[in-house]
């Protein structure tokens, strides 16, 4: 779910998302999702999902205040590779993803996501290649 704090009245105009697999979207209205949120079970599940989405913040916010930047990339890459793809084979995780996106999951710049990606290559825990990072060994990784 994304966009939702235009329902509260927030301006969100830069805000986009790009479907990494294949994805089904709903597109609804500020009158389609007050309609919805009358129902208690709905509105239920919207605060949940809500919830979940401030403490993930909350732990990235500290992360980001706490943690080095190869801890963070390294984080970034399992939160990513939680869900293996159909194309997973053998413990690694295939990721489709570019450096400048890792970079953005773990705040910072490219170049130093570069750099701290070169770093786990180099230490056998991911392989890289254009656009794309396999995962060798999620458990040390996330270690």
């Amino acid at each position: 779910m994304f966009g939702e704090m235009a329902l509260l009245g927030q301006r969100m105009y830069d805000n986009y998302a790009e479907a990494l697999d294949e994805a089904h979207t709903c597109v609804m209205d500020r009158a389609d999702a007050r309609r919805l949120l009358s129902d208690p079970c709905i509105a239920a599940r919207i605060v949940e999902v809500l919830g979940r989405r401030l403490m993930a913040m909350e732990q990235r916010l500290s992360e980001v205040v706490f943690s080095d930047v190869p801890r963070r990339v390294a984080a970034a890459l399992c939160t990513a590779g939680r869900r293996p793809s159909p194309a997973a084979q053998g413990g690694t995780i295939h990721l489709t993803v570019t450096h400048s996106q890792v970079a953005e999951l773990a705040g910072t710049s490219r170049e130093t996501a570069t750099k701290a990606l070169d770093d786990l290559d180099g230490q056998g825990l991911l392989r890289l290649s254009r656009g794309r990072i396999t995962i060798v060994d999620r458990s040390r990784l996330a270690a």
